[in-house]
């Protein structure tokens, strides 16, 4: 296994949440082995971590893929307590953790899109994946990230993508997942026993603030102001007609508030 990740530093990172951080040298996805384990009944708190995953997705199955050593990807399964209706939460729930942790770790100023897009100005450097998965034993949740470390201009994936090396920031792999999964605990572990996480999502989304572009589907946008996130995590929009709110969809960015 390469230097880019300390395994030793990594499973010192147990605590209230954590039981066990586990460090792979390669793997398809990091997502993928632990819905499989979920579905063996596998308890809570286990996290999964490599520097070489091959077949990552993003939201809509969108492919998430970069040569080895540049980036991070880590998942994490729990098992809420809180009803299945509000599990939505968990995708921005892990944003948040993620936001906080590269400010820790790096000292990025970085903020989110809604609903999970963590971005750095308008770039993205984070993509998140929260999945949920029945098992005998109850459902459970993988919680997904892949954060870019060390990617160059020319490893990009797309234009609109960035790293901490090209931000400017020389924190190690190691550091950024260790400030990410204790921000992760603290947040969900607030969020589990009955929190509302609305006001703390509101302060680090750029997307609030913001005249927006909402594609819900096909042929279908709604245009206007996002004045902030309800206690559902739904976005909330001043448009001509009315304040709507959003559950899901694919936000545009029209103009810096």
């Amino acid at each position: 296994m390469s230097s880019f990740l300390d395994p030793e530093a990594l499973a010192s990172a147990t605590g209230r949440l954590w039981t066990r951080v586990d460090v792979v040298a390669s793997t398809a996805s990091t997502n993928a082995d632990l819905v499989d384990a979920a579905r063996a009944d596998a308890p809570g708190g286990r996290v999964l971590v490599t520097a070489d995953q091959q077949a990552g997705r993003g939201r809509f199955e969108r492919v998430w893929e970069c040569p080895p050593d540049r980036a991070v990807a880590l998942s994490a399964l729990v098992r809420p307590r809180r009803p299945m209706a509000e599990w939505g939460w968990l995708s921005l729930l892990v944003g948040i953790a993620v936001v906080d942790g590269l400010q820790a770790a790096a000292g990025v100023d970085v903020g989110l899109k809604w609903p999970n897009d963590v971005l750095v100005g308008e770039k993205k450097i984070c993509g998140i994946l929260c999945e949920a998965v029945p098992s005998e034993s109850g459902p459970a949740a993988v919680l997904g990230l892949g954060v870019n470390i060390a990617l160059t201009r020319q490893e990009l994936p797309v234009p609109t993508a960035t790293s901490l090396r090209l931000e400017g920031s020389d924190a190690s792999a190691t550091d950024v997942v260790l400030a990410i999964l204790a921000a992760l605990q603290d947040h969900f572990l607030r969020w589990d026993a009955g929190g509302s996480l609305a006001t703390d999502y509101s302060r680090r989304c750029s997307t609030v603030g913001q005249q927006v572009a909402v594609h819900v589907a096909e042929n279908v946008t709604t245009i206007g102001r996002a004045l902030g996130v309800d206690d559902a995590g739904c976005l909330i929009v001043q448009t001509g007609q009315g304040v709507r709110s959003f559950a899901a969809g694919d936000v545009v960015h029209l103009r810096k508030r």
